[in-house]
């Protein structure tokens, strides 16, 4: 294999002000033709730094202070590279793959035209030609009816088939180089395996040499030839796939491996990052000594019920005749029943569109039903008035999948926690009230200092953690967590997770966790329920469930687990 690009020693700062931040130091790192080449680590690791680096992306507060990116058989140095050589490579010979699909695509353009637009530019394609190549390029990403998916705009298809889209577009001008920055993040396991497939069949294709950014050592086992590990903007470690994850050198590194929930049964804390990097944590990797105290067994004596879904549906319109009559529906929800007892924890699992949201959401009232009955402690909600869902809704709580949208960027994190305390009329002394908050912040490991910050001076493992207080206020006996760990990363995946954990034996809360990671559902639930094209297609007890599935669609889930052998 023939050298394809190599990082030399290449360092970034960020200046604001009279503030440097370090986001590289001294990194370096290579790819040869027809490898794939992984950069593994959490946010702020640098990862994603380096990638648009390549490209010259950052934005303007970049400053490189050190270092070479040579590229191509030229010995091009794209970091003295001027505008006009900078666009021959963009995209041509070089091409990315970002990490949210739906923000990287116009929405104001369909699908296809946004691929030709690539190829009129680079290749100078007539209208026809680019038309017959996107064609061409969007069954080789395998998307069904590429005729239909041509003339869709980016909200009309789903998660994954934006991402082929996405695919399509970047290998449309046959680059050398593919970046790929998080490319299947919070995307369903079956689909991220899909996903994975294609990447790696188009690498072979082409003989195109990847550089793959992740979080997740259980993906790039998947589709890695080398592994870069890098931590605070430096290289920690490199080497072969199989060397690394079958024998880790650095504590960071076992840490990454050490933290998936996967590897751990229930009640056992999971392991992060600072277990590893302090001298004190145990020196086999794995931190067994802390073991959380063990929700009460709902499955002794005779279990109470808290919640009873008595077939459920939910429609949504999906045709509408010419004088705006709906003349055909989508179920989201189709005749579902289940029961969920007090004090236990029951997952529901299923990928995107399968109705687990809505499902979620209309049992919280926040969407009406179309049929079917809801009852919270034997009394139908489905027939309260606003004022009765009012006073209702103090018992209940939901923690959203992405905690930024969730949270108002206008107000502090210490207003935004004490809101629901002001509008329920439980706190009106105003010196009370912060105390509460100060209370609630400390109970999920932040402190009375960040009271007055707002969202945006926060990670996302910390927004995450300011959500469940502000659920949390009200003392709540029932907890619904949409996708609240899909995004983060696998170390901040853990911590969220333990804090659950801690605190429900805490506060006693019942929970409904929704998911599309049955090894995040296994490891936290009691029980679990996996839901397809809006019904419940299998229910079990959660070990059970997981080592003896009984449907083929949830043994499919179960196998496209990434890296569930290491």
């Amino acid at each position: 294999m023939s050298n394809l690009l190599t990082i030399e020693n290449l360092s970034v700062d960020f200046i604001t002000g009279e503030t440097v931040t370090h986001a590289l130091q001294h990194v370096s790192l290579s790819v040869d033709k027809g490898e794939i080449v992984a950069v593994v680590g959490e946010s702020g690791s640098g990862k994603s730094v380096t990638a648009l680096s390549i490209l010259q992306l950052l934005p303007s507060p970049a400053v490189y202070t050190s270092g070479k990116i040579i590229f191509g058989e030229g010995k091009n140095n794209l970091l003295t590279a001027n505008q006009h050589e900078l666009t021959q490579v963009r995209g041509n010979k070089i091409a990315m793959i970002f990490q949210e699909p739906m923000t990287s695509l116009n929405p104001v353009k369909t699908c296809g035209e946004q691929v030709a637009e690539v190829l009129r530019h680079h290749k100078k394609m007539n209208y026809n030609a680019a038309h017959a190549k996107v064609l061409q390029l969007f069954t080789d990403v395998k998307l069904p009816e590429p005729a239909i998916i041509f003339n869709k705009y980016p909200h009309e298809i789903s998660g994954g088939q934006k991402q082929r889209v996405m695919i399509a577009m970047a290998i449309s001008c046959d680059p050398e180089l593919l970046i790929c920055d998080e490319p299947t993040t919070a995307l369903d396991v079956r689909v991220q395996q899909n996903i994975l497939v294609l990447i790696k069949e188009l690498q072979r294709q082409r003989n195109m040499g990847v550089v793959f950014i992740s979080h997740d050592l259980g993906v790039v086992h998947e589709i890695a030839d080398r592994i870069i590990v890098m931590y605070k903007g430096a290289v920690v470690e490199g080497g072969y796939t199989k060397n690394i994850l079958q024998h880790p050198a650095h504590p960071y590194t076992k840490a990454l491996l050490a933290c998936r929930p996967i590897l751990h049964t229930k009640g056992e804390k999971l392991p992060t990052v600072d277990d590893f990097l302090n001298p004190l944590s145990s020196p086999q990797g794995v931190v067994k000594e802390h073991v959380i105290l063990p929700v009460p067994d709902v499955t002794v004596a005779v279990p109470q019920r808290l919640v009873s879904i008595q077939n459920v549906s939910v429609l949504y319109p999906a045709q509408k005749n010419f004088f705006g009559r709906v003349t055909a529906y989508n179920k989201a929800v189709n005749n579902v029943r289940f029961d969920i007892y007090k004090g236990e924890t029951l997952g529901l699992v299923g990928e995107s569109g399968c109705g687990k949201t809505t499902l979620g959401r209309a049992l919280l009232g926040l969407i009406p039903v179309d049929g079917g009955n809801i009852f919270f402690e034997e009394k139908d909600i489905t027939a309260y008035n606003a004022t009765e869902l009012k006073a209702w809704r103090k018992q209940v709580q939901i923690i959203f999948q992405d905690p930024y949208s969730s949270l108002n960027p206008r107000k502090k994190i210490g207003e935004a926690i004490a809101e629901p305390l002001l509008v329920h009329n439980i706190e009106k002394d105003a010196r009370k009230r912060k105390e509460r908050v100060i209370e609630l912040l400390e109970k999920v490991n932040l402190s009375a200092a960040h009271y007055n910050r707002y969202p945006h001076e926060f990670s996302g493992g910390q927004r995450q953690r300011i959500v469940i207080a502000r659920a949390l206020a009200l003392e709540p006996s029932f907890l619904v967590c949409d996708e609240s760990v899909a995004a983060l990363d696998v170390s901040v995946q853990a911590q969220v997770l333990n804090l659950l954990n801690e605190l429900k034996a805490t506060f006693g809360f019942t929970a409904l966790f929704i998911s599309h990671d049955l090894s995040v559902v296994q490891y936290i639930s009691d029980r679990i329920m996996v839901m397809r094209k809006g019904i419940i297609e299998e229910t079990g007890e959660a070990e059970s469930l997981f080592k003896h599935p009984q449907t083929l669609y949830t043994r499919q889930l179960i196998e496209a687990i990434p890296g569930k052998e290491l």
